[in-house]
């Protein structure tokens, strides 16, 4: 990713919202401003005078924190563990970790977290290891506090809890910066929306003057700068012109395609897929399913919410034979899903888009039309007999590259000079050309832009129509709203509901999300 003549205004005691699509610079602006990218050009001024970060030891040390979309929190070690390390109080030359607990417990109740902490980070949910992390800033003596994508795994609960957080942040005089593909979220909570395209920022809105879809206009270059500029008090950091490369794993901002209006309440379809009671060990050798039932049938996509880490990974990997049962019973396409490996579940016509494309999708040093064959290099238009078919092999990958808008359109470069974005829509794009029976697809569009998001939507909805069955889990509730037809709701590899469309209501999804006793439907 790379940022051209990118400018930013951050003001004191302000919540400020960066957005921008897939590519646009966002996160690489903000790992400039916290000393992990170093600009080629421009000048990045705090206070009226300029400085350059080599390092975040640099940031933190001029009052900039930072709280990452994947967390780096050490899962073993406790909560003050983890908030002062490198920073650790000593007695004897050892870490005194009644005093840092003690530290650590003042900073928590002074910005009004509950926190526990001699409690380990392992042991917390998504949305309290969230809170470690703001309090880890806060206990730096961050004065500015950049949140990337902080609510992409929390309930609309945990949300709510968050958004209330950073006002109080800002209400304290501090300043927050979010970084959120949740445009209506955006607007709820931020002082003002500043939109950035192709490495460049390309508007700055109050967020009382602008609405979702002018900010998604804004993103997408059908508004215009000169319109939407609002004017920007006396500033405590500023960046001008800044210019360079960088690359970043962090999702980028992309709005979901709107519900469909339309969708069956009741899919009528055979069965393609009958769970009962399924039971699955974690990598961590603890259960990770502990009882699922479930039922898809052709024509209807089938949403697994969740918070991350209850059950939903390991349940696509039970359907599409890259995890044995443990106990349970079912049938996937007409064969048994004990035993189940991933070559009989591509022959029974088992699409599957993983969590971890780099491990499970792709082969990164093999070229782009090489991993759009994988699975079926034996059969045409891949191959003619025995023999790989060039041409054909080309072909199909071009109409795949063009229909995705992959870029480069490129089928001979290797899929690892590819963005992460691109490599999702070569893996998404290689599993439906499959024409799959069942798909079996996770965080399908994770760092997609706009377009390439209503895209896929509308090639999965396409899939349905075409009488697939589809199983999506997301860790994004509002994609689940989106696209689904019913939805389980896992917690601790447990079903704690089951919801037809017409029952669909995001508080409930988030109560059950959270552990809430009972089932639904």
């Amino acid at each position: 990713m790379s940022l051209e003549d990118a400018s930013l205004d951050i003001v004191p005691g302000e919540l400020l919202a960066v957005v921008g699509e897939n590519g646009a610079g966002k996160s690489s602006l903000m790992n400039v401003l916290y000393g992990l990218y170093h600009p080629d050009a421009g000048t990045f001024l705090m206070d009226g005078k300029p400085v350059r970060f080599k390092s975040p030891r640099d940031a933190i040390a001029k009052g900039i924190g930072m709280v990452h979309q994947h967390f780096m929190l050490v899962p073993t070690l406790t909560v003050a563990e983890n908030v002062v390390l490198g920073r650790e109080p000593t007695k004897r030359g050892l870490l005194d970790l009644d005093r840092a607990c003690d530290e650590v417990a003042a900073t928590a109740k002074r910005f009004g977290f509950q926190l526990d902490p001699r409690a380990r980070v392992d042991t917390l949910t998504v949305g309290s290891q969230q809170k470690v992390e703001i309090v880890k800033a806060l206990h730096r003596g961050a004065q500015v506090l950049i949140l990337d994508e902080p609510t992409a795994v929390l309930t609309p609960q945990e949300s709510d809890e968050l958004s209330q957080v950073m006002r109080g942040l800002v209400a304290q005089g501090r300043t927050v910066v979010l970084i959120s593909h949740k445009l209506k979220e955006v607007l709820g909570v931020a002082d003002r929306v500043a939109v950035m395209r192709r490495g460049r920022t390309v508007a700055e809105v109050r967020a009382s003057e602008t609405t979702v879809s002018a900010l998604a206009a804004l993103m997408v270059g059908e508004g215009s700068r000169g319109a939407a500029m609002t004017g920007v008090p006396a500033t405590a950091v500023a960046t001008t012109g800044l210019s360079g490369t960088g690359t970043t794993g962090a999702t980028e901002a992309r709005p979901l395609a709107p519900v469909e209006p339309d969708a069956p309440a009741t899919p009528t379809g055979p069965v393609v897929l009958e769970a009962k009671d399924l039971r699955a060990t974690g990598d961590n050798g603890r259960p990770a399913l502990q009882g699922v039932s479930l039922t898809v049938r052709a024509g209807e996509i089938v949403g697994i919410a969740g918070v991350d880490g209850n059950g939903q990974r390991e349940l696509a990997e039970v359907l599409t034979g890259l995890r044995k049962l443990d106990g349970g019973e079912g049938t996937l396409l007409g064969g048994p899903l004990a035993g189940l490996t991933p070559a009989m579940a591509k022959a029974r016509g088992v699409g599957h888009v993983p969590e971890d494309r780099l491990a499970r999708a792709v082969v990164k040093a093999m070229t782009v039309e090489e991993n759009v064959a994988l699975g079926r290099h034996r059969q045409p238009p891949f191959a003619r007999g025995p023999w790989v078919d060039f041409k054909g092999r080309r072909e199909r990958t071009n109409q795949l590259l063009t229909g995705y808008d992959v870029r480069p359109n490129d089928p001979t470069v290797a899929l690892q000079a590819l963005s992460g974005g691109n490599q999702q829509k070569v893996v998404v794009a290689r599993e439906l050309d499959a024409d799959p029976k069942l798909l079996v697809v996770v965080q399908p569009t994770r760092g997609l832009d706009i377009g390439a998001v209503a895209q896929v939507h509308e090639r999965l909805r396409d899939a349905k129509a075409r009488g697939a069955g589809v199983v999506m889990v997301s860790l994004d509730l509002e994609e689940v709203l989106a696209l689904s037809d019913r939805v389980y709701v896992l917690y601790e590899g447990r079903v704690t509901g089951h919801f037809p469309r017409k029952d669909l209501d995001e508080r409930e999804l988030g109560r059950r999300m959270l552990g809430a006793e009972g089932s639904h439907g």
